[in-house]
């Protein structure tokens, strides 16, 4: 079973989050000061970590530079947790290694969805589909061997079209799960996306199909 590390000293919120990620199947270990983390790296390992960064003892920050210093925690994914008001410390967070970031108050599902998320790009290396091929660790995509030139955000929708193949995605649900480092987009935002990715992938751009009044999903049946 994967392991997921909460290091938050609100309680509530560290209950909340516990809970909904617990829903995926996950098990979650939680932490209420920056010492108490800091003292089982190297004896637990984890798949994700959450990490606030307004923590007493020892601070978010300090913990992150310590587990992106050490080989056996470096690639572990962290997704920070902080104050609107602290963009400050966010971007610092970023640019030291953090892979996400929340702003509080957060809704538990879509932290539960963005760990889901690390979680499946930990898991695998390459997906077909069709004439697409996605390299997940270049994040490279090809349309009948023919390179497409996704952003990272439209790489990230079109991952989650293709490994749910034949569901269907609501707007909402690929803003929780694809937009990382940003506030509330429009869910129209998603739109101006898929257009841009039919685009680029060309002739493969059909696959994605427009399910009218929810949203999106992948197939290559005709």
């Amino acid at each position: 079973m994967k392991r997921i590390a909460i290091i938050d000293d609100e309680k509530d919120i560290v209950d909340l989050a516990s809970f909904y990620i617990e829903r995926e199947g996950l098990k979650v270990d939680k932490y209420y000061t920056g010492d108490t983390f800091l003292n089982v790296i190297g004896s637990k390992k984890y798949d994700c970590i959450v990490l606030d960064l307004m923590l007493p003892n020892v601070d978010g920050l300090t913990i992150l530079k310590t587990l992106k210093s050490r080989e056996d925690t470096k690639s572990v994914p962290v997704i920070i947790l902080t104050a609107k008001n602290s963009e400050g410390d966010m971007v610092l967070g970023l640019e030291m290694g953090a892979n996400d970031y929340i702003p509080k108050p957060f809704s538990p599902r879509v932290l539960a969805a963005k760990v889901k998320a690390f979680l499946r790009e930990a898991r695998q290396t390459s997906i077909q589909a069709g004439d697409i091929a996605i390299d997940i660790a270049n994040y490279l995509v090809y349309c009948k061997d023919r390179p497409a030139k996704l952003t990272p955000t439209e790489f990230r929708i079109l991952r989650i079209l293709v490994e749910g193949k034949d569901k269907v995605f609501s707007r909402a649900e690929l803003l929780n799960e694809a937009f990382v480092h940003t506030v509330s987009p429009s869910e129209r935002t998603i739109d101006v996306h898929i257009k841009s990715i039919r685009d680029k992938l060309g002739q493969c751009g059909r696959y994605i199909r427009t399910i009218r009044g929810v949203g999106y999903k992948f197939s290559v049946e005709q």
